[in-house]
């Protein structure tokens, strides 16, 4: 049931991978990990290695599996298949990688991810969902930030360009769906889930061990 890696390592080329909403989100990965004062993380699927090199600047020691050694992850290997105990790991995260395997599959990859996670299992996934950010700067306040939904009918279906099979929010995969079927693969409970203003397209899970 492994997959085959679906992108080059070029992929990630700064000019071609990164902009300034990507580079928010691993804002929030690094202050939904830190908040948890791991001691050891797993992060799967690290693309360029980004997440781990910042995150190694504050003292927060991360190990990195893939199933393509052309990203020298510390560790090759399935994520259906991870190659440590039960609870080796304090946080195991991944983001933006589980809509890269088709759903069912993907739940698995989550099943096995609680399995080696002691702590939280941190998550980003797209949501398809559109909305409009807003800031508002109020004295005495400060900024206030908020979106708000453009109007649809329906939701749209997905049409696959080779690499994402699903997101939340199109057709078949409501919220309400993704994550009651993420809920039923472990001890775990959902701590929060939220949208990053500044890259809406981004959605966070943080859920806890049971």
């Amino acid at each position: 049931m492994t997959p085959e890696p679906q992108v080059a390592g070029s992929h990630y080329q700064f000019g071609r991978y990164m902009h300034k909403r990507r580079w928010a989100s691993m804002w929030y990965q690094l202050d939904e990990v830190s908040r948890l004062q791991p001691e050891r993380v797993l992060e799967i699927g690290p693309g360029p290695g980004l997440f781990k090199a910042v995150a190694g600047a504050f003292g927060i020691g991360v190990e990195t599996l893939d199933i393509d050694p052309e990203l020298r992850p510390d560790h090759v290997a399935s994520v259906f298949e991870l190659p440590f105990a039960d609870g080796a790991f304090d946080v195991v995260c991944a983001f933006q990688m589980l809509e890269h395997l088709p759903f069912d599959q993907s739940l698995a990859a989550f099943r096995e991810m609680t399995r080696v996670a002691g702590k939280a299992v941190v998550l980003s996934l797209p949501d398809a969902a559109k909305r409009r950010p807003y800031s508002l700067d109020f004295p005495g306040i400060g900024v206030v930030r908020f979106s708000i939904p453009k109007l649809r009918l329906r939701p749209p279906r997905h049409k696959s360009k080779g690499q994402h099979y699903w997101e939340i929010n199109k057709a078949g995969y409501p919220l309400k769906r993704v994550t009651a079927e993420l809920l039923a693969q472990g001890p775990v409970s959902l701590a929060r889930t939220f949208r990053v203003h500044e890259h809406l397209f981004h959605r966070f899970f943080v859920f806890m061990k049971e």
